[in-house]
């Protein structure tokens, strides 16, 4: 019974290296993050402001694949964070599913993370977070991959935030460049207001 959990855990790990060594560096936005007051190398293809959002595939808390077209004709929030688990993620899910899905009711709001679809579910009971879908990463990080997102030798996702108008084209982007830190909501909210 033991090995059940060591085996998917060691699978999963493996299937992380193995998407991350296929992966080239992003050099849209090469040198703009840092975790420690080291630089991190992103991997995949990076998006620009402008730019029509690539398509992408997640998981819901029910393992359900998620793509982008599902919210087609709807503007989208895409709130993206290493891990649900750790202090600043945390404030920065709890921000968008209090302040902005509250006063922005016909954008659709998400949150991205490598977090496994059951960590995400915990996370959102514990902490009330019921106005935005948390979506993983972790089975495919296509997400990670076609947004140029995907830490190198880490399995995790650069913290950042990007505003699809109803097109799905990319309005605005906040890659934050220390992973320590919060992103600017005030930012945020501005790009918000002039959907």
């Amino acid at each position: 019974m033991r090995r059940v959990p060591f085996i998917t855990t060691a699978i999963f790990a493996l299937s992380c290296f193995s998407a991350s060594a296929t992966l080239g560096e992003n050099q849209l936005d090469k040198g703009k993050v840092t975790a420690g007051g080291k630089p991190v190398t992103l991997l995949g293809s990076g998006v620009a402001v402008g730019e029509q959002a690539p398509s992408f595939k997640v998981v819901n808390a029910d393992f359900t694949p998620v793509s982008l077209s599902q919210f087609d004709g709807k503007a989208v929030v895409i709130s993206v964070v290493p891990s649900l688990d750790t202090g600043i993620c945390s404030l920065q899910t709890k921000y968008f599913n209090e302040k902005v899905a509250s006063e922005y009711p016909n954008i659709v709001m998400l949150t991205i993370s490598t977090d496994l679809p059951f960590a995400q579910k915990r996370f959102c009971k514990q902490e009330g977070v019921d106005k935005i879908q948390t979506l993983s990463d972790a089975v495919w990080r296509n997400f990670g991959e076609q947004y140029g997102l995907l830490i190198k030798d880490m399995g995790l996702l650069s913290r950042a935030v990007f505003i699809l108008d109803k097109e799905h084209k990319v309005k605005y982007k906040q890659l934050i460049s220390n992973l320590a830190s919060e992103p600017n909501y005030a930012d945020v909210i501005k790009s918000l207001d002039t959907l």
